[in-house]
C-alpha cells in the first residue's frame, strides 16, 4: 500500500508540474533581458503548468514563479560557494544561472535559459549595494538541496482566501506544523528570506510614532507570493517586451552627416558659412585640415 501511494504521489506531481506548450507569440524579449539582467535581480515567471494555475488563483495574480538571478559561476566571490554551486551545476561556467525553489526537485541551481520561452520580468532591488547583494545570494546558495514544501502552498491558500470558505479549526493551526523547520521552503519564501537577512525591505509592515519617527516591521516570509516582488515599492519593474517600441536604439536615428568623412576636430562651420571660397582655399594650402578620411 504505502509503495502504490508513492507511485501515485510521483505521477500526481508529475501532472501537477508538466509545462503546456509555449505562446506562439512571446510576450517577452528573452535575449534583451538576458542581456540586462544583473546577479541579485528577482525574475518573475508566469509558468505554464497546473500548479501555476493553483498558485495564480490563490495569489490573484498572473506571476507563479520566482526565482533569484546569480550571473555566472564566476560572480560568485567566495570561492566556497562556488565550490558549492559546481557541485549543483555540472553545465558550462559560462552560463547563465538562477537559484529556484521547484516542486518535486526541491531548492535547485538552473540555466536561466530554461525559461526563454515564458513570460518573464525582471524585479530590481533599488539601491542594494555590491556587497548585500553578494549576502542575499549566498543565503540562496546555501539552500541548494532543501525539499520543497507543498504544504506550505495549502497554508498560504489557508491564509489568503477568503475564511468563510474555509473550515473554522484551520485558523489556529496555520503554519503551526512546520514551525522552525527550515528544510522546506518555497519559491518566494526562499528569496523574502534571503532578502531579510541584509535587512533588504519586501513589503515591511510600517508604524509611525508619535514622534513622527518610524519603525519597520518584517513579514512572515512563509506569507510571501511572486507578486509581493512585483508589487513591492522597493524594487524596480523591468520589462523587455518582445515586440519593443524602442527596439532601434536612439543613437542610430542621431543625424550623422551621410558621407564617409572622419574629422580630426571640431568642423568650422561659422568659417565655412561666412566665407566658403577662404575656407575652401585655406584648407587646400593646408593651413588647417577639417577633415582626414581614413584608409
Amino acid at each position: 500500500m504505502h509503495r502504490l501511494r508513492r507511485k501515485f504521489g510521483q505521477w500526481l506531481l508529475r501532472w501537477l508540474t508538466r509545462d503546456r506548450p509555449p505562446a506562439e507569440t512571446p510576450l517577452c524579449n528573452f535575449d534583451r533581458l538576458r542581456f540586462e539582467l544583473r546577479p541579485c535581480d528577482v525574475l518573475l515567471v508566469e509558468g505554464r503548468s497546473r500548479i501555476a494555475d493553483v498558485i495564480r488563483v490563490i495569489t490573484q495574480s498572473p506571476w507563479s514563479h520566482a526565482a533569484l538571478y546569480i550571473g555566472r559561476i564566476f560572480d560568485i566571490r567566495d570561492p566556497r560557494l562556488r565550490v558549492k554551486l559546481e557541485a549543483h551545476f555540472e553545465g558550462d561556467p559560462e552560463e547563465q544561472l538562477i537559484i529556484e525553489a521547484l516542486a518535486g526537485e526541491g531548492t535547485i541551481v538552473s540555466p536561466l535559459a530554461k525559461y526563454q520561452k515564458d513570460h518573464v520580468r525582471i524585479c530590481r532591488p533599488d539601491g542594494i549595494s555590491a556587497e548585500d547583494a553578494q549576502q542575499v545570494m549566498a543565503y540562496a546558495i546555501h539552500h541548494l538541496g532543501s525539499d520543497y514544501d507543498m504544504r506550505q502552498i495549502l497554508d498560504l491558500a489557508r491564509f489568503l482566501l477568503p475564511w468563510s470558505v474555509l473550515p473554522r479549526r484551520w485558523r489556529s493551526t496555520l503554519f503551526e506544523h512546520n514551525l522552525g523547520e527550515t528544510t522546506r521552503t518555497v519559491c518566494s519564501t526562499l528569496l523574502a528570506e534571503a532578502f531579510m537577512e541584509v535587512d533588504f525591505p519586501i513589503l515591511p509592515f510600517i508604524e509611525r510614532n508619535d514622534d513622527g519617527s518610524l519603525r519597520l516591521f518584517k513579514r512572515n516570509p512563509k506569507l510571501f507570493a511572486p507578486r509581493d516582488f512585483d508589487y513591492s515599492p522597493y524594487f524596480s519593474i523591468i520589462k523587455y517586451p518582445y515586440l519593443g517600441l524602442n527596439d532601434v536604439g536612439i543613437y542610430r536615428r542621431l543625424p550623422w552627416d551621410p558621407t564617409d568623412r572622419f574629422l580630426d576636430e571640431q568642423p568650422r562651420r561659422t568659417v565655412e558659412a561666412s566665407a566658403p571660397e577662404e575656407a575652401t582655399s585655406e584648407r587646400k594650402r593646408g593651413g588647417f585640415p577639417l577633415w582626414r578620411k581614413e584608409a
